[in-house]
């Protein structure tokens, strides 16, 4: 009971210093809100004409397997060197289409303070290639600022058993310019997940 009393009062001071301290709008590729309770992350939606480019790869994977297989059948006797030419087409159109879905997905996190857990979810534009992870607060081993060698830093959180932790990614991005907002953003969240000490994490 003492335990229960003791969570809600952490949420609800939380909560009320979220009120009092705005999150920023925006993170690197990140779009940071409160909602009720809440504190959500969604990565900003790429361009449509992006969004369109699987399905456009998947459309033309799809003719060139028809064309090839008439050329195959009309072509028996020969050397079907067009049809093999446009099957192989249709399976890099559709390999393509694959790679450019998992770079165009959307991630987003939540959490949740009167219930002291953090959902994790990737956002597909394909049916059914969405994923969703819900794990206590407890379980967050580290929230680390990196920088990736490509350039700009991300927000990463650990989580899992100390034997095999999991990483996985809040924010990337995030421009030098960023720095003050950046470091402000993990100090919120270091603080939401109970963690301990005040330097930066995983540099």
């Amino acid at each position: 009971m003492g335990n229960g009393r003791s969570a809600y009062a952490r949420a609800v001071s939380f909560e009320d210093a979220l009120r009092e301290n705005r999150v920023p709008p925006l993170l690197g590729d990140v779009r940071l809100f409160y909602d009720g309770g809440r504190l959500v992350g969604e990565s900003l939606p790429p361009p449509w004409t992006l969004r369109m480019l699987p399905t456009l790869c998947l459309g033309l994977a799809g003719v060139s397997t028809v064309v090839g297989l008439v050329f195959l059948v009309l072509d028996a006797s020969r050397t079907p060197g067009a049809a093999a030419l446009l099957l192989f087409l249709a399976g890099a159109l559709v390999a393509g289409a694959l790679l450019l879905e998992s770079r165009l997905k959307r991630r987003r996190f939540v959490l949740h303070f009167k219930t002291e857990s953090l959902r994790l979810e990737t956002l597909a534009w394909a049916p059914g290639a969405a994923r969703t992870e819900t794990l206590p607060f407890d379980d967050v081993r580290a929230v680390h600022i990196v920088q990736p060698s490509g350039g700009g830093y991300s927000l990463v959180v650990e989580y899992g058993p100390e034997e095999a932790p999991r990483r996985a990614l809040l924010v990337r991005d995030v421009r030098p310019a960023e720095g003050e907002t950046l470091h402000r953003v993990w100090r919120l969240l270091h603080n939401a997940f109970g963690l301990k000490g005040a330097g930066l994490a995983g540099r």
